[in-house]
């Protein structure tokens, strides 16, 4: 029995390949899980202030002419760039920080999210997860503070069941 493990051990493999076939996790898949884990972090907003205000506008704008939903999954991958290998992924995320957020913190909270929910939910390794600041912001100049207390919420909904 002893030796069994040690082959499994010996190989380390990744759980996305196994002697019946591969499973490819695809980039737009990591950019969406790593747009919602920075999401879950207080104070912080993907894609920057100038990104976020301009999504947001042009999203209500499309909402209102299309019928559809201002609040869709449109923006969840804004302010996030991916390379995603076989066994490992990269992240690069752009921020805004809520005024009054330790910076340092708060980024640590985001990559350590980010880097949890990848490697949890895809079964790939992060290598790194590269974080740029790029705007500090007020509560009321956050177009999509409401978006993310649902998804912050949703998160923790999920950790109790879990």
């Amino acid at each position: 029995m002893g030796q069994q493990r040690t082959g499994q051990e010996g190989r380390q493999g990744s759980p996305l390949k196994s002697d019946r076939g591969a499973t490819s996790i695809s980039n737009g898949v990591v950019s969406k899980i790593a747009g919602i884990a920075a999401q879950e972090v207080e104070k912080v907003q993907m894609g920057g202030g100038t990104v976020a205000a301009v999504g947001g506008f042009l999203s209500s704008v499309g909402g209102a002419v299309t019928g559809g939903n201002a609040g869709g999954g449109g923006n969840l991958t804004s302010g996030v760039s991916v390379e995603v290998g076989e066994e490992e992924a990269a992240v690069d995320l752009t921020v805004a920080v809520e005024y009054g957020a330790q910076i340092p913190q708060t980024t640590q909270a985001v990559r350590d999210n980010v880097i949890n929910r990848v490697e949890n939910l895809t079964g790939l390794r992060v290598t790194e997860v590269n974080i740029t600041v790029n705007d500090v912001q007020f509560p009321e100049e956050r177009p999509q503070l409401g978006r993310q207390q649902e998804v912050e919420r949703q998160a923790q909904e999920q950790e109790r069941q879990a």
